[in-house]
C-alpha cells in the first residue's frame, strides 16, 4: 500500500501548493513519514519543493519583495547548517517526534490566530529566518516561518505569494546542497524524485489554475486541520 498511499499524498501536497502557493512540505512530510523514514523524505521533498519554487517564484517577477529576501536569506543559510548537523547526529525517532510537536502547535495556532499586525522591523529576519532555514532543513516544514514574517513586514498577498516562493527556491538550494554533501540523495531518493516529479508538476499546474470559492481564512483552517491530523498520527507512529 506504500507506492498507491504516497502517490496520493504527492497529489494532494501540491495541489495545494498549486493554489496557496507554499504548503507541500507541511502536508507530505508528516503524512509520508508514516510509511517512510524521515531521512529519505525530507531530502525527495526539498528537491521536488526546490523545482516546485522555480515555477512559482520567477513565473512573477514582478511581484518579488528582493529586499525582504535578502534580509533574510543569510539567516537561513546559518539555520540550514546547523539543521544537517543535527540531521547526522541526532535520533530519526526524536527529530520524528519534533516534527509531530511542530505541526501539532503550528496547526493549533493558525485555527484560532486572528489577524497578525503588520509593518514589524526587519530585525525580526534573524530568529525567523534562522528558525525557517533549521526547520525547513530538519523538517522540510520551515515554510510558515517565512510566511509569519513577511506577514508581519505587510506583504499583499501576490508581493508574498512570489517571495515565499523565492526564498523557498534559494532555502530550497543550500539545503539540497547540504543533503548531496551529507550523502542523503541515496539510490532510492533519486528514484523517489524521479517517480514524483511527473506527478507533483501536474498537481502544482492544476492547482495553479483552481479558483476556491473559500475565503483565505476557510482554506488555511482547512488546511490545519489536516495538519492536526496528521501531527497526531505521526506523534502516535
Amino acid at each position: 500500500m506504500q507506492l498507491p498511499v504516497a502517490t496520493l499524498v504527492v497529489a494532494i501536497a501540491y495541489l495545494i501548493r498549486g493554489v496557496a502557493g507554499f504548503g507541500s512540505g507541511l502536508i507530505a512530510i508528516p503524512l509520508l513519514a508514516l510509511i517512510l523514514p524521515l531521512s529519505v523524505v525530507v531530502p525527495v521533498i526539498a528537491l521536488l519543493d526546490l523545482l516546485a519554487s522555480v515555477s512559482h517564484g520567477f513565473g512573477n517577477r514582478r511581484d518579488i519583495g528582493w529586499l525582504e529576501i535578502f534580509t533574510l536569506l543569510p539567516f537561513s543559510l546559518l539555520g540550514i547548517g546547523i539543521a544537517i548537523y543535527l540531521f547526522k547526529t541526532v535520533d530519526p525517532d526524536l527529530l520524528s517526534t519534533g516534527l509531530a510537536l511542530f505541526i501539532i502547535l503550528y496547526s493549533l495556532y493558525n485555527l484560532v490566530s486572528e489577524n497578525m499586525p503588520t509593518d514589524f522591523s526587519r530585525l525580526w529576519a534573524m530568529p525567523w529566518g534562522a528558525a525557517g532555514g533549521m526547520i525547513n532543513a530538519l523538517f522540510g516544514t520551515g515554510g510558515p516561518f517565512y510566511v509569519i514574517y513577511l506577514k508581519l513586514r505587510g506583504l499583499g498577498k501576490d508581493e508574498l505569494r512570489a517571495t515565499i516562493a523565492t526564498i523557498l527556491l534559494f532555502d530550497g538550494i543550500g539545503r539540497v546542497a547540504g543533503y548531496a554533501m551529507g550523502d542523503f540523495f541515496n539510490e532510492t531518493a533519486l528514484i523517489l524524485v524521479a517517480a514524483g516529479l511527473p506527478l507533483a508538476a501536474l498537481a502544482l499546474f492544476v492547482g495553479g489554475h483552481i479558483q476556491t470559492g473559500m475565503s483565505q481564512k476557510a482554506f488555511q483552517r482547512a488546511i490545519s486541520a489536516l495538519l492536526l491530523v496528521s501531527g497526531i498520527a505521526l506523534l502516535i507512529k
